[in-house]
């Protein structure tokens, strides 16, 4: 009876593993015709820039000449650089437009986030530290304690420049906002308090509103602050709207107030990326799916496409994965 039982309970748990349901859509209208292969796979990601093999940088609007050093990971780019770091807080930065344009900064501990505005460079650590220097002087211009993050997510966004403030992105759910030219911090904000994967994984600014996410809360920030709980896979906006897919396959269109606009959902669907180009939304799906959608999520047609495993990139129009590309132009 012992075996009998234990070959029933082998059968249920290969079972239930191999009966994992996926996104199956009743109607494939055909394959999406704009695809093609790349030379390079992409080792490397960011949220605005990627890396190639040959460690050469790739743009949302195509590759340049730029290689990251071999002991770099590649941070972002900002105001004509391309900045990248060693574990070690070797931080270096290339000038895109000459490659002779090169400058180091040795801060000596591991970097998460950072970005550039004339002469104030701004940096995020993986403790949550953060800080202000001046590019030309080398020297340290603000330093704020964060407390330091257990897992974050690996969606991690560079601080943002806004005229003399800059907004620091946290490790744990929060934004900073500084005035650099004062040198002096402004407004401590909290997105969400979760223990684990509460980093900040997007941010834009929005009809003057400051949008901020983590995982699981988006902030709308003006005059008065909003917030609501989804489980975000992936953002993006227009002029006017936010658009987000959610971990239950949903896709939902918000105001800068995070009211919902409308919203469609694709029962057990995993979306990779999310792009909106004209007046069309493409969504990734990992099956092998583009699902294109008018911006009211009222009519839709799915695509079939093959979709490798490998890093993800989502420029303005394109979708890269790996070594292939799908693009809607």
């Amino acid at each position: 009876m012992k075996h009998i039982l234990l070959l029933f309970f082998i059968a249920f748990i290969f079972g239930a593993c191999s009966s994992k349901e996926v996104f199956e859509p009743k109607v494939v209208k055909d394959d999406w015709r704009f695809y093609g292969s790349k030379e390079e796979r992409i080792v490397d990601v960011s949220s605005d820039v990627a890396m190639l093999e040959s460690r050469k940088v790739l743009l949302k609007d195509g590759e340049i000449e730029t290689k990251i050093e071999e002991s770099h990971r590649l941070l972002g780019s900002s105001d004509g650089w391309i900045l990248s770091s060693s574990i070690d807080g070797k931080l270096t930065i290339d000038y895109i437009e000459d490659a002779t344009m090169k400058k180091t900064f040795n801060l000596k501990k591991t970097i998460a986030a950072a970005s550039i505005k004339n002469d104030v460079l701004a940096v995020l650590f993986a403790d949550n530290e953060m800080a202000l220097y001046s590019v030309s002087k080398k020297s340290l211009l603000l330093k704020i304690q964060g407390s330091p993050p257990i897992v974050v997510d690996s969606k991690i966004v560079n601080p943002y420049f806004m005229n003399d403030l800059v907004v620091f992105l946290t490790l744990d759910g929060k934004v900073v906002i500084v005035n650099a030219k004062l040198k002096k911090k402004l407004r401590t904000v909290i997105v969400s308090s979760e223990d684990n994967f509460n980093n900040i994984i997007n941010f834009h600014v929005v009809d003057s509103k400051l949008i901020a996410a983590t995982g699981n809360k988006i902030l709308s920030m003006a005059a008065k602050e909003v917030r609501v709980s989804y489980e975000i896979r992936n953002i993006t906006y227009d002029d006017i709207n936010i658009y987000i897919t959610t971990k239950q396959g949903e896709i939902i269109s918000l105001t800068p107030d995070l009211q919902v606009n409308s919203k469609v959902k694709f029962p057990f669907a995993h979306f990779l990326g999310l792009i909106v180009y004209k007046d069309k939304i493409y969504a990734l799906e990992k099956e092998g799916y583009i699902i294109e959608l008018s911006k009211d999520l009222l009519k839709y047609d799915v695509y079939e496409v093959d979709v490798e495993d490998g890093y993800i990139f989502v420029a303005d129009k394109i979708f890269y994965v790996d070594d292939e590309y799908i693009s809607f132009e």
